[in-house]
């Protein structure tokens, strides 16, 4: 009998357990069923996918009216076909500037105005790639600028201190650039691991501009100037030949067979991206800011952006905006840029001391403020004059056609590109 009366007082203590967990699920049950679910579909993996799931869990916990689920998903192909289908997979994504205009165009990017977010804070030259006819379609989540990396032990060999002008730069790699007996290419004073982004970069550095007036400008005397400079000094003097058969056989960027950290480049135009991977890789190295043609041009460079948008065909437009403003807050931006060693799309977190663990990212930071950073504006054409220029770049470097001649064929080819 007591045996039975014990079990009836646990079958009732754990029938009491029960009813309480039950009521409580229900509870939470419909607590969940009250929030709007909103899928984030990025394009990042690895660390910087896991940053972004931890600012998710941060979101989530921070309200109770949406939960965001957060999806890993590279293949920017699959990203396109959702956004242009009548019901998509995501809410909110992620992508580049360079993209807007494009998508703009297609109706397949909802318009951000309505959402009242406070761009006050972002940089001219972040903000005049987002702003598609003076309507907003997309917000930076992290920036990136490119400025002269140096490897310091190969500096040191060869007695150059970093260069502050043009004129310095240009001895620096006469200084640099080793060939050897037979007459191959040992070791380069100044590389590109980036064409496009480091040919951009010179011809800012040279007072050009690679889109005036709103239209396509590849015979800008600055930007030919730009191009010059480097086929003069860096291709010609070991003849286009040596050069290509010298960088056909660097190895995958950012990899134990990187050109740079092996030393066959003392000099590089890098993004910010590259602090966190130098230092990891054991180097002794520094950066400087572009040298510019005149003092007035130091620090000019090329700027793109990660940005963060919302597909046309959401069903949840409202949440899919709370949840965008909380990515482009301040603690949400500093989070994620220091993770990825990015630089944020704030103003106000240049000075963030969040980022003095990363070495140098300092001169990376302070171009945020520098005149002489430069987006180029969302257009219809980009996507074809991109592809022009590096046919350009590429027929430069192979010494197949002159800086002046190959850059002359692109602007032939701009009165046909998409307005």
């Amino acid at each position: 009998m007591e045996r039975k009366a014990q079990a009836r007082a646990a079958h009732a203590a754990m029938s009491t357990a029960l009813g309480a967990v039950m009521l409580l699920g229900g509870a939470l049950g419909a607590q969940a069923q009250d929030k709007t679910e909103i899928t984030f579909s990025y394009l990042w993996g690895g660390a910087e996918g896991a940053a972004l799931e931890q600012i998710i869990t941060d979101f989530n916990a921070s309200q109770d009216k949406i939960v965001v689920k957060g999806v890993s998903s590279p293949d920017m192909t699959k990203q396109l076909a959702s956004m242009s289908s009548a019901k998509g997979a995501f809410d909110v994504s992620d992508n580049f500037a360079s993209n807007i205009a494009s998508w703009a165009n297609q109706g397949i990017l909802l318009p951000l105005d309505e959402f009242a977010l406070d761009t006050s804070d972002f940089p001219e030259s972040i903000m005049k790639q987002l702003v598609v006819d003076g309507v907003l379609y997309s917000v930076p989540i992290a920036t990136h600028n490119f400025q002269l990396v140096y490897n310091k032990k190969l500096l040191d060999e060869a007695g150059v201190t970093p260069p502050t002008s043009m004129a310095e730069l240009a001895d620096a790699i006469k200084k640099l650039t080793k060939v050897d007996a037979e007459g191959n290419v040992t070791q380069l004073g100044l590389g590109l691991t980036d064409i496009s982004a480091g040919l951009k970069t010179l011809g800012y550095a040279h007072g050009g501009d690679w889109n005036r007036d709103g239209k396509p400008t590849p015979t800008d005397p600055g930007f030919v100037e730009g191009v010059k400079f480097y086929y003069d000094n860096v291709v010609a003097p070991v003849t286009p030949a040596a050069y290509n058969k010298f960088v056909a056989g660097f190895g995958p960027y950012m990899s134990d067979q990187d050109s740079f950290k092996q030393g066959k480049i003392a000099m590089v135009f890098e993004g910010e991206w590259r602090a966190k991977f130098n230092t990891e890789a054991g180097m002794d190295w520094g950066v400087v800011q572009v040298p510019g043609k005149t003092p007035e041009l130091n620090g000019s460079t090329w700027a793109d952006v990660s940005t963060i948008f919302i597909p046309t065909n959401t069903g949840n437009k409202e949440a899919a905006a709370e949840f965008v403003k909380y990515l482009i807050s301040p603690p949400a931006m500093e989070k994620f840029s220091h993770v990825l060693a990015n630089l944020p799309g704030r103003l106000s977190l240049v000075d963030s001391a969040t980022y003095d663990d990363l070495p140098n990212f300092k001169v990376w930071l302070d171009a945020l403020k520098n005149p002489n950073t430069h987006g180029l504006p969302p257009a219809l054409y980009m996507a074809e004059y991109n592809a022009d220029l590096a046919s350009a770049f590429d027929s430069v470097l192979q010494g197949a056609q002159t800086p002046e001649a190959a850059l002359q064929a692109v602007a032939d080819r701009t009165g046909s590109y998409s307005q």
